[in-house]
């Protein structure tokens, strides 16, 4: 019925190689050999009889025709894609992208009533600091993003802005009197972009004569409270459970700040999964917990 086409394995290929920039992460994607990627390639280029990239030393750019080839595929693999996860609700397992610290200290506690309400739905979590683009690469379903919220991000949810507090081990309280007695702990972010939230800003003065260790992960400050190495000023959301078991405690009553304000989760739904019903299912869910925790 088409017999001028080339073939759908091909087109699929081609379209990694020009999401991602790179046949060797179209290669991670495909789960197959970057020569094999190349291969594919080079005979969709025989049978179109033109280039389709400029193979450059360590990357690959495409031609005009590469780019007019890239534009109707990336249209529709990602109406397939919608179609028949709208129709067979088939992906059964969801990639969850976000940072180390919602996921070691947030998600991965509250992932068993997400199954109790879901069991037929695996949730594969990946952790990392650096920001995704989930409209190119496939393999994430949903991430989460952590900072401030800007409404005009296209297919972005807000979830919930967290509240800061400041929490110890109640064996390490017992052991100061005075807040300049104390070793705070602290996060200087790795993603440069977010502002510092720090005792600084906090106590609105320099911290001459006090000690402040600071970690370049949120959990690695909770986790240094939690070994009684000092205060920690942290996300009152990511602390729930040491709270709930009274490992960490509220220093003289700050378990809320007023006087500096945390960051917001939002996720992000990519374009191809706007109604898959998994996907949203989770996306649902995450936003009721996190609206119905005590300390967000």
């Amino acid at each position: 019925m088409y017999p001028i086409l080339p073939s759908l394995n091909a087109l699929k290929v081609f379209d990694a190689a020009a999401r991602l920039g790179s046949f060797k992460r179209a290669a991670e994607e495909l789960f197959i050999t970057p020569t094999a990627v190349s291969h594919q390639i080079k005979g969709l280029e025989e049978s179109l009889g033109t280039t389709l990239f400029e193979r450059k030393t360590r990357a690959v750019q495409l031609t005009i025709e590469g780019q007019m080839l890239a534009q109707t595929t990336s249209q529709i693999f990602q109406q397939l894609t919608e179609t028949v996860s709208e129709i067979t609700c088939s992906k059964k397992t969801l990639t969850v992208s976000t940072t180390s610290s919602f996921a070691a200290m947030w998600l991965v506690p509250h992932l068993e009533n997400f199954y109790q309400k879901f069991p037929d739905i695996i949730v594969s979590v990946v952790t990392g600091e650096e920001v995704s683009d989930i409209e190119r690469d496939r393999r994430i379903d949903v991430a989460i993003r952590y900072g401030k919220y800007d409404e005009s991000t296209k297919n972005a949810l807000h979830l919930v802005t967290e509240t800061i507090g400041v929490y110890a081990a109640p064996s390490y309280l017992t052991q100061i009197r005075d807040i300049s007695e104390a070793q705070l702990l602290e996060t200087k972010w790795v993603n440069s972009s977010l502002p510092p939230l720090n005792w600084q800003t906090l106590l609105k003065r320099k911290l001459d004569g006090i000690r402040v260790r600071q970690f370049d992960q949120e959990h690695h400050v909770i986790q240094a409270a939690l070994a009684g190495q000092g205060i920690a000023l942290v996300s009152s959301l990511l602390v729930q459970n040491p709270l709930r078991n009274q490992w960490l405690v509220p220093f003289r009553g700050g378990s809320k700040l007023s006087g500096i304000e945390g960051f917001t989760y939002s996720a992000l739904i990519p374009g191809r999964h706007s109604r898959n019903g998994n996907v949203l299912a989770f996306v649902t869910w995450l936003k009721e917990a996190l609206r119905d925790s005590p300390y967000s």
